[in-house]
């Protein structure tokens, strides 16, 4: 009876054992898989770190060059305010002593009416001289009631050699000029034209070459312009007039675009004439073209 009680215990006892050891084995392998899950979510997690971290890295050098950028572009425009702070100091300066001079001379002119009476005296003469001039003028030329078209007549006596002229050098020239300043560059430019082919030895033969050129400076035709210059240097090397006319070829090369043969002219300009105003003038248009 005793054996028959012990031996189902004994079994009961056998199954329990095997039955935990089980259950051991199955909660170890549930470990080893959460370890290693553990493992895994710390290797990502310590991967995305060293990710973030250089990322973060990255941002902040891209910053600090963006700052470093901001603050260079700061100082520049500092440097550019101050510059236009000074320039208009400058300015302001020119401007009160222009205007002080400008005070000066309008309180001499009203003190002074007997000498403005003069110079109105002396203008009023010089205006009926012209007018007068002009009327000769008329009528040495033939010129039509609209004054547009220049008619010069040349009145040819043959004898011998010689050709006795109407109309004198000075007088064509002075008629031509009067034209120019009134922006009648066609008109002006036949006077020029007639003067230079009529009296080519005539002083202001250079002088009407050189505006000619101007004459078509002035309407933009610069192609043409550059030609008509390049006469006065070729024919009147010794004139007064062969500065300005270099000068004015390359501002005219310049308007056309032609940077590289503008900075030469005025270069040459300047090699050949470095004390002359026009000389002057060319260096400051080569600073600009820097």
């Amino acid at each position: 009876m005793k054996y028959t009680v012990l031996i189902p215990a004994a079994c009961f006892t056998i199954l329990c054992s095997c039955a935990m050891q089980q259950d051991v084995i199955t909660i170890d392998d549930r470990m080893t898989l959460l370890e290693e899950r553990l493992e895994r979510s710390n290797a990502e997690l310590e991967k995305k770190s060293i990710q973030f971290k250089s990322s973060m890295e990255d941002y902040d050098k891209t910053f600090e060059k963006r700052e470093q950028g901001s603050r260079n572009q700061y100082a520049d425009l500092h440097v550019i305010l101050d510059s236009f702070r000074e320039e208009i100091q400058i300015l302001s300066g020119k401007l009160e002593e222009d205007d002080y001079l400008s005070k000066q001379k309008i309180a001499a002119f009203e003190d002074s009416d007997s000498e403005k009476q003069k110079k109105l005296n002396r203008i009023e003469k010089i205006v009926n001289l012209n007018r007068d001039r002009v009327v000769r003028i008329e009528q040495y030329l033939n010129l039509e009631s609209s004054g547009s078209d220049l008619k010069i007549k040349v009145k040819e006596q043959e004898t011998g050699d010689q050709t006795e002229k109407e109309l004198s050098g000075n007088e064509i020239y002075a008629f031509a000029k009067q034209a120019f300043d009134q922006d009648d560059f066609k008109t002006a430019r036949e006077g020029f034209q007639k003067l230079i082919k009529i009296h080519p030895k005539s002083e202001h033969a250079d002088n009407a070459q050189f505006w000619i050129g101007e004459s078509h400076y002035r309407e933009k035709w610069y192609e043409k312009a550059i030609l008509e210059y390049q006469k006065v240097i070729e024919k009147y090397p010794e004139g007064n007039k062969v500065q300005a006319s270099l000068l004015k070829q390359g501002f005219a090369f310049f308007n056309l675009g032609d940077k590289p043969n503008s900075r030469l002219i005025l270069k040459e300009l300047i090699k050949k004439y470095p004390k002359s105003n026009e000389a002057k003038i060319a260096r400051q248009k080569l600073e600009a073209l820097k």
